[in-house]
């Protein structure tokens, strides 16, 4: 029989070993009898800096059960992933999956699981190559349109630092992080409350998931955009690409929250589509023992758990919050058109710069975009981005300010030094006029609420970067609720980040798991 137990609470000094034992104790059975012990999460509780304690819920195998009722178990079945039977509807034309970010990725490799042999085709590069093209413009180079943070083999996600945090859960969620350790990832991000791979281990798990897409029958065409639909009667027949025409009844659109000419193209299209509430803000970066002194308390706990990370929210008329928190990172450019400049965050596995940022945002309803057309909000994005690439001098520096002289409305002087992790070059800036001014409202009126949780610590070192714009796509392409596809075409699926229904890797790559799903039930494999 299998139980569930919570909260199992084990010192951060003490080894797993410690968490047999624990479990034996709570059901006042030997050790012995407790087989197959399975981690189900586990995450730091600091709520108590000088006795920090990992806190474990975690399912076993009893050789003898517990009675019926008993207080510290529950009897636990693992949840079931669901595969769809194959439709019957037939096909002469294989299925093509646009763009290889996370969406794309899980829909590409569940379709070739299946034997549906799927084409992937990526505007950008492969993931070897956009390498150097990013450390190139780093060094000064010019900006590449379809070589860069946001285009290329493994999408944005690739190099926006790897976390798979994911609100949801369930048995989608779980096989898709599956499928991330079978690709090359640790056991720990299956059962880890924040996982994180770091952007260093994404390309090669990017380019296992490609290998593995490959030997299945799947193929990849990078250097490829999508710039057109063919359609007849309503139904799909073609992509028209930047290699010519591609026939095929049934494509998985996850083109990323930054394809914004594709989006303009499917707006021009017919396709239907609306604006969208998004996040936007700015980038707050601290030094990294800042963090470390606040949420260990004891230095010891930087050698046992690393580089600390943490989450603030300030709660008012509009909520301010922390995301994508990068701990011993680094802050970097999350530009895909040229003469514009938007901030990110990353950081690698080891999270070993002396630096920590984390974006800082808030959410814009559609009805403050200034228009109540469905591009508006990207329109907004484009807007900004401009007057934060022309304010440094139109050559790719991030602009700074310190966040004490934007509350006090104090613009930097103009050889004021500001640490920064950002490597091209940094310009100190006033960054008021790069926000609409809803949004630098809510920084005002919430960094003083954040700043007094840490006990005045929050604010005196923090450095802004700005702006903020890509936390999440402006834009949602409508689909319908049960068959996953647009109610002006037949045979088209918007998936994951960039049709609005996604925000961050795991959630992206459920989605386009789901898409792939849905198109699964609805037709037979390629002959």
């Amino acid at each position: 029989m299998q139980y569930r137990i919570t909260g199992i609470r084990i010192p951060v000094e003490q080894s797993e070993e410690a968490l047999t034992a624990a479990v034996a104790r709570r059901l006042d059975r030997p050790a012995d009898m407790v087989k197959r012990l399975r981690i189900l999460r586990r995450s730091l509780d600091a709520r108590r800096k000088h006795q920090l304690c990992f806190e474990y819920t975690v399912a076993v195998d009893l050789e003898e059960g517990l009675p019926e009722g008993h207080p510290e178990a529950q009897e636990w079945m693992p949840p079931v992933f669901e595969e769809p039977a194959c439709g019957s509807e037939p096909t002469d034309s294989r299925p093509v999956v646009v763009g290889t970010g996370p969406a794309g990725l899980l829909a590409g490799y569940y379709l070739a699981l299946r034997g549906y042999r799927p084409l992937l085709i990526e505007r950008g590069f492969p993931v070897k190559e956009r390498v150097p093209a990013i450390r190139a413009f780093h060094r000064g180079g010019e900006h590449d349109s379809e070589n860069n943070y946001l285009f290329g083999e493994g999408g944005a996600g690739c190099f926006s630092d790897g976390k798979l945090t994911c609100r949801r859960s369930g048995p989608d969620v779980d096989w898709v992080l599956r499928q991330f350790v079978v690709c090359g990832g640790p056991e720990s991000l299956v059962w880890e409350h924040r996982p994180h791979l770091g952007s260093n281990r994404l390309p090669m798990i990017c380019r296992n998931f490609r290998r593995r897409i490959e030997q299945l029958g799947g193929e990849y065409r990078f250097c490829c955009r999508l710039e057109g639909l063919q359609t007849a009667g309503g139904q799909l027949t073609g992509l028209h690409t930047s290699s010519g025409t591609i026939p095929t009844r049934h494509c998985i659109l996850a083109v990323g929250h930054s394809a914004r000419d594709t989006y303009e193209m499917l707006y021009a299209s017919g396709i239907p589509m609306r604006a969208r509430a998004f996040q936007l803000g700015l980038r707050i970066e601290h030094p990294q023992g800042v963090i470390d002194d606040h949420k260990y308390g004891r230095a010891c706990y930087r050698d046992l758990l690393g580089a600390a990370d943490y989450s603030l929210i300030a709660r008012g008329q509009r909520d301010l919050y922390t995301f994508c928190m990068c701990a011993g990172g680094v802050v970097i450019p999350s530009v895909s058109e040229p003469g514009m400049f938007c901030s990110n965050g990353m950081s690698n596995s080891r999270h070993d710069t002396p630096f920590a940022n984390s974006g800082l945002v808030a959410t814009l309803p559609p009805d403050q975009f200034g228009s109540r057309h469905p591009l508006a909000g990207m329109e907004l994005q484009r807007r900004y981005e401009r007057a934060a690439f022309e304010a440094t001098g139109s050559r790719y520096f991030a602009p700074l300010q310190r966040a004490v002289d934007l509350l006090a409305d104090r613009s930097p002087g103009p050889d004021e030094r500001l640490p920064s992790s950002y490597v091209r070059g940094t310009r100190p800036r006033s960054l008021a006029p790069l926000l609409p001014p809803p949004i630098l409202q809510t920084l005002r009126d919430g960094l003083p609420v954040m700043d007094q949780k840490w006990g005045g610590r929050y604010l005196p070192e923090a450095v802004l970067t700005g702006p903020e714009m890509r936390g999440s796509s402006p834009i949602r392409i409508d689909r319908d609720r049960q068959t996953f596809q647009s109610p002006a075409l037949t045979g088209l699926f918007p998936a994951g980040e960039g049709a609005g229904y996604a925000g961050g890797i795991i959630t992206a790559a459920v989605d386009g798991l789901r898409a792939a799903k849905a198109l699964i039930a609805q037709t037979a494999p390629p002959a």
